[in-house]
């Protein structure tokens, strides 16, 4: 079995490694969506790399991040996104495969 076919469980509706997951879906760079959000690519890396939490963040920079991977701010906040899920509800959504085949 290739490593391609596993998927990562997000486990205690943590959002921990959710950005990174959603940035690397997307086929962003760290700099891409620290520019899309508006803030510094240092910022981008502390949130991403668990330095600092977005959920504590102030309330316009956590959308701005989120918007710019594409994610909705309520479900972020609820701890609805699993890792790996939200890829397969998107292909089942849009007819095409999110993971490389």
């Amino acid at each position: 079995m290739a490593l391609e076919e596993f998927r990562v469980v997000h486990t205690q509706g943590k959002n921990d490694g959710l950005l990174k997951e959603r940035r690397i879906t997307c086929g962003l760079t760290q700099q891409q969506v620290a520019d899309k959000a508006g803030i510094l690519i240092q910022h981008y890396q502390k949130f991403e790399g668990g330095e600092r939490n977005l959920r504590t963040a102030s309330f316009d920079v956590a959308c701005r991040v989120l918007e710019a991977l594409d994610l909705d701010i309520v479900k972020y906040f609820h701890h609805e996104y699993d890792l790996g899920e939200e890829q397969h509800e998107d292909a089942e959504k849009t007819g095409k495969p999110t993971d490389e085949e």
